[in-house]
């Protein structure tokens, strides 16, 4: 199976790839040359290569009884044993019960899978070397950093990707376990296990992710040289982001190819969900994993690394004494290693409730314990971080009143991660009106008022998430000026108190780290689960009644089994939904903490060009409106290559469907739309990263503050575009299962009308919106590295060498803009 999926790859490397890197690579040549004319100038090193770490041995926590260093190394044994936590679950996972027919079926699925990763691997090597080549100028160039140096740095950008690579395959690992035993588990004709099976995979993934995560971290900050740190968190940190922007966006657009494909056949021909005989059923469920899977588990590792790095820059630049800058160091990797302990509390805190009232019920709703855990985690959570918090930081600099401001700040964040899942619910759950209304208006209305009535949902769910966020951050904001009783606040510790609370805001954000995975992961498997019972054809395997009576005491009821796993997939729909505004938002409010690190460096420390961040400098007002210019180009990029590679998907599916005869598709006509699939994803990625990867070293060098407004622009423009496109989508997608599993109205008009709404939310809730996430990211930590290699060479060489490449990095990336619609076009003569 590996064989014809390189195919794919090669076929799109000789016709897109090897003309696209060439001509990307025309414009890294004119960068080095240009490097090449100052490589022999001293240079002073900028904002982040300055970063140096202090002694963490310096300063004393716990009364005096355990130094920074010691105590961090605590938290090494803690990273394990979540390591552990998650390797027990998978053991379990795969040693579960399972019928050979649905394991067959999984195990087809995950060869599928893992050759679309192995795909990717090599896809994000070649983008990793676009990276590399502005690491070595920079670093090794401009500043001069020994060799050695700078083999480190990048060593740990590829240690980032690897990170995001490692963990997105672990994901699909676990989940094509899991959604072959919840299948099977629903033949026993209870809900609970087909709750808990996806759950357990879901924490499995979140513990394992958090604790690698936590690991490198740790690794850098307490064995590489205080020197050498700040450089290789911000090559970890851009190595992560590379990983994840990869992963998501061609993991997006494969996952809604494969689904607008499979489902349009319902409409076309009246087949059942995930019917047998129909080839993009396979790809679907690769999908599933390659999108929901693979993509998530990479944004979510992406995500607690970024954050992570955006507060230590901070720290390093903003907080001038040494002793504070320690504290404050010690204190934030101590609360993410609480983290980790008040997720697996509250899970199995969670969990033995769950049991006692779910364990013998004939029906329950799945939402209710998914729910509960949210809450139960955020509670054990918030306590944690005030108890901890008193006892490592009970003074700093001199004030015993920052911890618990400090611990409040955070708890915004964390308070957020549970109260924006409850909003979203509001616009996407199968109980939401929002989502009530939408099949309303689809009964009289069809496709078109069901179609308005979802946008209405998103349109909606960006004011009261967007006013959920003013809130929470300007709680944080508010404490910061807090004073003490001598007057003092947290401004006296440090330069722009109110960004590193925004900062801790977006660290609270992630505060139920795995538990915010484990829902999230719970979806994909609860979708995978109901294909793989449908393609196992396992009510038609002879004598099963008997088999199953006998090798597993079952007593099964195909219909209740089918039913249950239909209403387990609703639940799952909700809570993929509630992660995306986490993550997104987390991208938003952590980029606000990195961007005031490249102001730090633009502007001395605050002490020079500050009137230019502001309108009345013509730079800055137009980098804030060329940032919404690139969101909606990119949203509209994602889709058209979602659009014409499921047309290709579906035109190979209408001709070589067949109905009769057969019970289920050749595994040649699966194979053919999986790779059609993989072709038009990893198309669509080459144009959109090429685009991303020029415009930011573009905006970069056409002025410094222009960038800022850039980066500023494309966090706002993004966040709401995310937040409407993936909760619509949302709405879209549960009002198609409120209409097949509560109406029982499958194969209706009303069906036909809902389906549609559903390929529609497609690329808007899994391709483009979740991809926004990990580009800003992405976007702003490359961008540290491009404006300093901008204001090294006006410095050196005079700002008419800038603009000259700055335009020939436009043209590289407009050709590219360009690409993503007009050589991505349908073009019904291929």
């Amino acid at each position: 199976m590996r064989t014809w999926l390189q195919n794919a790859w090669s076929n799109c490397g000789s016709e897109v790839l090897q003309r696209s890197v060439k001509f990307a690579a025309s414009g890294i040549l004119a960068l080095s040359t240009a490097a090449g004319a100052f490589g022999s100038q001293t240079s002073e090193a900028g904002g982040e290569a300055n970063l140096k770490l202090p002694d963490l041995s310096s300063v004393r926590f716990l009364g005096g009884a355990i130094d920074g260093h010691k105590l961090l190394l605590w938290g090494i044994l803690i990273c394990v044993f979540g390591l552990l936590f998650g390797l027990t679950i998978f053991s379990r996972l795969k040693n579960m019960p399972v019928h050979r027919s649905m394991r067959d079926i999984s195990e087809l699925i995950y060869e599928t899978c893992k050759t679309y990763l192995i795909t990717q691997g090599k896809f994000l090597l070649i983008l990793e070397i676009f990276i590399a080549v502005v690491i070595v100028l920079y670093f090794g160039v401009l500043l001069k950093f020994e060799v050695s140096r700078v083999a480190i740095i990048l060593l740990f950008s590829l240690v980032g990707i690897a990170g995001s690579y490692g963990v997105a395959w672990f994901g699909i690992r676990v989940n094509t376990f899991a959604n072959s035993r919840t299948a099977f588990a629903g033949l026993r004709g209870k809900p609970y296990p087909i709750y808990h099976t996806p759950l357990e995979a879901g924490m499995s993934i979140g513990m394992m992710l958090i604790s690698v995560e936590l690991l490198m971290m740790l690794f850098i900050l307490l064995f590489i040289p205080g020197d050498y740190a700040g450089p290789c968190f911000i090559g970890f940190a851009i190595g992560e982001s590379l990983g994840a922007a990869a992963l998501r966006i061609a993991g997006g657009i494969f996952t809604k190819i494969a689904d607008i494909g499979s489902d349009l056949m319902k409409i076309v021909f009246k087949i059942k969900e995930d019917d047998a005989r129909n080839p993009g059923v396979i790809a679907d469920c690769t999908g599933d994993n390659a999108g929901d899977s693979v993509g998530p588990s990479a944004d979510g590792f992406e995500t607690y690394g970024v954050t992570g790095v955006a507060l230590i820059t901070f720290i390093l630049l903003a907080v001038k004494d040494p002793t504070v800058q320690v504290q404050l160091l010690v204190w934030i990797f101590v609360m993410r290693i609480v983290m980790l302990i008040a997720s697996a509390a509250a899970y199995f805190l969670n969990a033995i409730i769950a049991k006692a009232k779910y364990a013998n019920a004939e029906e329950m709703n799945y939402e209710a314990p998914l729910t509960s855990l949210v809450w139960i985690t955020s509670i054990v959570s918030i306590t944690l971080t005030y108890l901890i918090s008193s006892l490592i930081i009970p003074t700093i600099g001199g004030d015993s009143s920052q911890w618990w401001k400090l611990a409040t700040i955070i708890s915004c964040g964390t308070l957020a991660g549970a109260v924006i899942p409850e909003l979203v619910k509001v616009f996407t759950s199968t109980e939401s009106r929002h989502v009530r209304e939408v099949v309303t208006s689809a009964q009289e209305g069809g496709a078109s008022l069901g179609i308005l009535s979802g946008f209405v949902a998103g349109n909606f769910s960006g004011y009261y998430l967007g006013m959920a966020m003013v809130v929470l951050m300007a709680a944080g904001y508010l404490i910061t000026g807090v004073p003490n009783a001598a007057g003092a606040s947290l401004s006296n510790l440090m330069i722009a108190a109110p960004v590193f609370a925004f900062g801790l805001v977006a660290f609270g954000f992630l505060g139920m780290g795995p538990v915010t995975i484990a829902v999230d992961s719970y979806g994909p498997v609860t979708d995978n689960a109901q294909s793989v019972y449908e393609l196992s054809l396992i009510e038609h395997v002879p004598n099963i009644k008997a088999e199953l009576k006998k090798d597993f005491n079952i007593d099964v009821n195909f219909e209740k089994a089918k039913d249950m796993l239909e209403a387990n997939d609703g639940a799952g729909n909700t809570f993929k939904a509630t992660a995306k505004p986490v993550l997104i938002g987390t991208a938003v409010v952590g980029a606000t903490t990195m961007i005031f690190s490249i102001i730090m460096a633009l502007t001395g420390g605050l002490t020079a060009n500050v009137d230019k961040l502001s309108l009345l400098h013509a730079p800055f007002m137009l980098g804030l409106i060329t940032g919404g210019a690139m969101i909606y180009w990119f949203t509209g990029a994602s889709t058209q290559a979602v659009t014409t590679g499921a047309y290709r998907a579906v035109e190979f599916i209408k001709a070589n469907i067949k109905l009769e005869g057969v019970e289920k598709a050749s595994v040649a006509d699966s194979k053919k739309v999986v790779e059609i699939c993989t072709k038009y994803a990893q198309k669509g990625m080459i144009n959109i990263f090429i685009a991303v990867f020029f415009a930011t070293l573009a905006f970069a060098f056409v002025e410094p503050f222009f960038f800022i407004g850039y980066l500023i622009s494309i966090a706002i423009f993004g966040l709401y575009q995310a937040i409407f496109m993936a909760n619509a989508g949302g709405a879209w997608d549960n009002a198609k299962k409120i209409v097949e599993v509560e109406l029982k109205q499958k194969g209706t008009p009303l069906h036909d009308a809902t389906v549609v709404g559903d390929t529609v939310g497609d690329p808007f809730k899994d391709t483009s919106s979740v991809a926004l996430n990990p580009v800003i990211k992405f976007t702003t930590l490359f961008g540290l590295l491009a404006v300093e290699l901008a204001v090294q060479l006006t410095a050196t060489q005079g700002s008419t060498l800038t603009h000259i490449l700055a335009a020939v990095f436009f043209a590289v990336s407009f050709t590219f803009v360009y690409r993503s619609f007009y050589s991505m076009r349908i073009r019904t003569d291929a």
